[in-house]
């Protein structure tokens, strides 16, 4: 279970994981394009050392609030991505499409260093990358 906030900064910053995630919705409406152009920040703030705390912190807020928040990879991806970029993560958000269980389905996951990251089994062995933000 995550901790509650210690301080009105990690307040802020749950509400606002919270404001990006539930905009997910409205963001995949977007030609692809159009939401690479929103995702990407105009300015980072690089931070490096922050990077693994924020993942951490998006997880726990993105679990709690549920059902306002829609669970799923769309949400968390774009979610992790909004937020780890603008802390200066160098990182793609992968869509990709495979064969599970006999039926097409879509996935998307970050890419850190040309490898998954924040995941707990490497999406390519049932995936094959179709699009990145940023393009590659």
């Amino acid at each position: 279970m995550e901790e509650p906030p210690r301080n009105l900064r990690e307040l802020l910053l749950a509400l606002r994981i919270v404001a990006v995630a539930v905009s997910v919705p409205v963001l995949l409406r977007l030609r692809l394009e159009w939401l690479e152009r929103v995702l990407e920040p105009r300015r980072r703030r690089p931070d490096p050392r922050r990077a693994a705390w924020l993942a951490r912190r998006i997880d726990g807020v993105l679990a709690t609030a549920h059902p306002l928040v829609r669970p799923g990879c769309l949400t968390r991806g774009l979610t992790h991505y909004w937020f780890l970029r603008r802390a200066g993560v160098d990182l793609r958000l992968q869509f990709g499409v495979g064969l599970v269980d006999g039926r097409y389905e879509g996935h998307c996951w970050l890419v850190r260093d040309g490898e998954p990251y924040l995941e707990a089994v490497d999406p390519r062995e049932t995936f094959v990358a179709t699009y990145s933000i940023p393009r590659a």
